[in-house]
């Protein structure tokens, strides 16, 4: 088959990655497939989703996001949408795509080609396209959106969890030289200070490191146990530093949305115990699969019971391991083929 998909590329955000993930299974299974992005000027002015890699010969950027600041705007050249012949057209939709635009096109390509927008939004005054008739299916990460967003046509909806890199555990033992700590990503400094707080309640305890990778300038605190980095981190720099790592700490805040950590999803496989606020981000994981804390005390105890009880750790690698398994990339890219024609699952 012949499949597009319409979505952020090469960038450091849930849409794009999602849209990697499968799409390049898509192609390991032997599909065509052509990915529609945001010109490089447009997708860059949205400063956390900045891109960081070299397009691939597949991608053809040919849409304008919406303005940050405004959220009007956008355009799409969708002429060179309908000119590819495609099966099928996978829209990433997120909150600055062109909505009008996709909608209009949407509508030309309707009975020939199968259209499936997958929802990145977290609420439903977000989609902003004039109805949702025009797609064939509409793919959603867990019932959340269903109940709190899509309740009206749920009979088009299918959950489809996000999906999960591979395992692929390192070889490093646990604190092996020294207790070492990881973040990286993008969440703002008020986000870091529970896990600042938590490690100068340990600091008298155990001798660690905490390495944090930041894209977006340094954390405004110093101590001797913190090691700072600006920069952004492509998966497999993600992955070399979880395996020199022993325990990764996800800074998240809270929201109202319906929303998934994408950043869980893309660890998960590095087989390295995370801690996390308890959020919405994490309410579609299973119970274990992540640590998550409620408080500053829930944290420094958790934190200990990680350091010190292997059994534990164990366990929530095994839980870990489990969900990455069952949600790994091929498989999500096999059950999203499954939507557009079952014969072309291979």
């Amino acid at each position: 088959m012949k499949i597009g998909i319409l979505s952020r590329w090469n960038a450091t955000c849930g849409a794009a990655l999602h849209a990697m993930l499968i799409g390049k299974e898509f192609i390991g299974m032997g599909h065509q497939v052509r990915v529609f992005a945001p010109y490089i000027r447009s997708a860059n002015r949205w400063w956390h989703h900045r891109i960081i890699g070299r397009d691939e010969d597949f991608v053809v950027r040919c849409y304008e996001e919406l303005e940050p600041e405004t959220l009007r705007g956008g355009s799409l050249e969708g002429e060179r949408i309908r000119a590819e012949g495609l099966d099928a057209l996978i829209i990433e939709s997120y909150n600055s795509v062109p909505y009008l635009q996709i909608w209009e096109l949407a509508r030309e390509l309707r009975g020939d080609v199968k259209l499936i927008l997958v929802v990145h939004e977290g609420d439903r005054g977000e989609l902003r396209y004039p109805d949702l008739d025009v797609f064939d299916r509409i793919v959603v990460f867990d019932k959340r959106y269903v109940e709190e967003m899509l309740y009206d046509c749920r009979e088009r909806v299918e959950i489809i969890p996000y999906p999960c890199c591979p395992p692929k555990e390192g070889e490093r033992r646990f604190a092996e030289d020294r207790l070492i700590f990881f973040s990286f990503g993008r969440q703002p400094v008020e986000e870091y200070e529970a896990f600042i707080d938590a490690l100068d309640g340990l600091s008298s305890e155990y001798d660690f490191l905490y390495r944090v990778v930041r894209a977006d300038g340094l954390l405004p605190f110093k101590r001797k146990w913190l090691i700072q980095h600006k920069g952004r981190l492509s998966v497999e720099e993600i992955y070399r530093n979880l395996h020199s790592s022993d325990i990764h700490l996800l800074p998240k805040g809270n929201t109202r949305k319906v929303v998934v950590s994408s950043t869980a999803s893309q660890c998960l496989g590095a087989l390295v115990p995370i801690v996390a606020p308890r959020v919405r981000y994490f309410e579609n994981l299973p119970p274990g699969v992540i640590v998550l804390y409620e408080d500053r005390e829930d944290l420094l105890r958790k934190l200990r019971l990680l350091i010190e009880n292997e059994g534990f750790r164990a366990e929530v690698l095994e839980r870990a391991r489990g969900y990455v398994e069952e949600n790994r990339s091929d498989k999500i890219a096999r059950r999203i083929l499954e939507l557009i024609h079952p014969v072309g699952v291979q």
